[in-house]
């Protein structure tokens, strides 16, 4: 094997590794909000006894800390999410890949556990509000580290192995969903359940980290991550004499000596020559991938600005006195959305269409403001001003289809393209800008969440 070949991806274990660590970064934060039922029973009364048997009059008139808890909790999670992600962009380049990846996970890890230990521990309604809402802003600012660290780290690799971190984040979502269904169905009243619900989350974190130790072992990602600056020098002074030889061949023959912008031509391959010291600039790397960083912004601006503020407010008409009525946001709300986001992002990994420099790619990303509106006038209750148009849960779960799919297609095509529009060398640069606009999108969308609630 030669060193233009490279070694393979043997049984898919790095595209197997990044899946796992893509499913790492976003659980704990899916855990969190697909629990909002248990956070927002334990606002409606500050005794934990009554909270275990509570009542579904007790939900009729929502306190002012349920009503808004959506709201605060997106925003207390994204807002550190855009804060920290933009950090990294800046200070990935000084402090190791292994302290922010492996230090996000264990803090994230430990958040989680107290949170756990914390489901035994009676708090009054607005002690536990503040305390959910720090546990939130520690988890995502960490994990907004952790994921643009992430997307970095996969930008050194070929293309295809950003899609198994976004597939990974969406499995996340369809995981926690999952697992707080089967709390319903077998119907836990108890706090013990809400302890092994939120342990999940820790497990799934520990295997995170055991999967990012065996990272470094793997041939495939040595090769392709190039962190030895031995090694860079050794490719590079490589590549001196080859174009030396070059040079005093083309004197020979009356060829040109020089290839243009200090490119040299070998097996039909132009290769780079750039110095492994220099920091790329991260303005020169944005102008090139600007449109898929906008795009990918749009996206998630979109899609938090009413998931899950304005979607998880949905009420069934179908389940009135009956028990589809427990089940209908799990299922809904949070189970098809995540199955159907994962499945758009799974997509990615068989086609990718249409290519990074289509103009078709931002105008299907601007369409998608249309669901904004279609969900505002779905049955969300309570409401004050817009009517109910699509009041059948049937409309609701179209929407929720079409606007999981293309939000898990589109996210991942744009954080697949915008590395591969830069120079190998500004791939791990211009994967931690990516994560940087995915962020901005986050928090721009829990921003206008508010204004969407208060519309309707």
């Amino acid at each position: 094997m030669t060193a233009r070949d490279g070694p393979q991806d043997r049984y898919k274990a790095v595209w197997l590794i990044f899946f796992i660590l893509g499913l790492g970064t976003l659980l704990p934060w899916n855990f969190f909000m697909t629990a909002r039922e248990y956070f927002i029973s334990r606002l409606a009364d500050p005794e934990m006894s009554r909270f275990w048997n509570q009542t579904s009059e007790a939900a009729v008139s929502p306190s002012y800390l349920q009503s808004m808890f959506d709201n605060f909790m997106t925003l207390c999670a994204m807002v550190p999410l855009l804060i920290f992600t933009c950090l990294n962009s800046f200070i990935h380049q000084r402090i190791p890949q292994q302290i922010r990846i492996l230090g996000s996970l264990v803090a994230i890890g430990l958040v989680f556990l107290v949170t756990a230990i914390m489901v035994k521990v009676a708090m009054e309604p607005l002690p536990f509000f503040v305390f959910t809402m720090i546990s939130i802003v520690f988890i995502n600012s960490f994990g907004a580290i952790l994921q643009s660290s992430l997307f970095g780290l996969a930008g050194l690799l070929p293309a295809s192995y950003t899609a198994p971190i976004m597939s990974g984040q969406g499995l996340a979502g369809t995981f926690a969903a999952l697992a707080m269904i089967f709390s319903i169905a077998i119907g836990a009243q108890q706090p013990e359940s809400f302890i092994g619900y939120f342990t999940t989350a820790c497990v799934a974190i520990v295997l995170a980290i055991f999967s990012y130790i065996l990272l470094p072992r793997m041939d495939f990602f040595r090769y392709y991550s190039m962190k030895d600056k031995t090694e860079y020098r050794v490719y590079n002074a490589e590549l001196e004499t080859k174009r030396d030889l070059i040079k005093k061949a083309a004197l020979l023959v009356s060829l040109p000596a020089d290839e243009p912008n200090g490119m040299e031509q070998n097996n039909s391959k132009i290769i780079p020559i750039h110095n492994p010291e220099e920091k790329p600039s991260v303005v020169a790397i944005f102008k090139k991938l600007w449109v898929m960083a906008v795009s990918v912004c749009f996206v998630f601006t979109v899609t938090i600005g009413v998931f899950p503020s304005i979607t998880a407010k949905v009420s069934t008409v179908l389940g009135e006195g009956n028990r589809w009525g427990l089940y209908f946001i799990p299922v809904s709300c949070f189970l098809l959305f995540n199955v159907f986001d994962w499945t758009g992002r799974s997509l990615t990994a068989l086609f990718t269409w249409p290519g990074k420099d289509s103009c078709l790619l931002p105008v299907m990303v601007a369409l998608r403001v249309i669901f904004i509106p279609l969900f505002m006038l779905c049955n969300v209750q309570p409401r004050d001003y817009l009517p109910v148009v699509f009041s059948h849960d049937a409309w609701y779960i179209i929407f929720m289809i079409f606007f999981s799919i293309s939000n898990g297609y589109l996210a991942s095509l744009c954080m697949c393209f915008g590395p591969k529009k830069v120079l190998a060398h500004e791939a791990e640069t211009a994967g931690a800008v990516m994560a940087f606009f995915l962020s901005l999108g986050l928090a721009l969308g829990a921003a206008v969440s508010f204004l969407f609630r208060i519309l309707i």
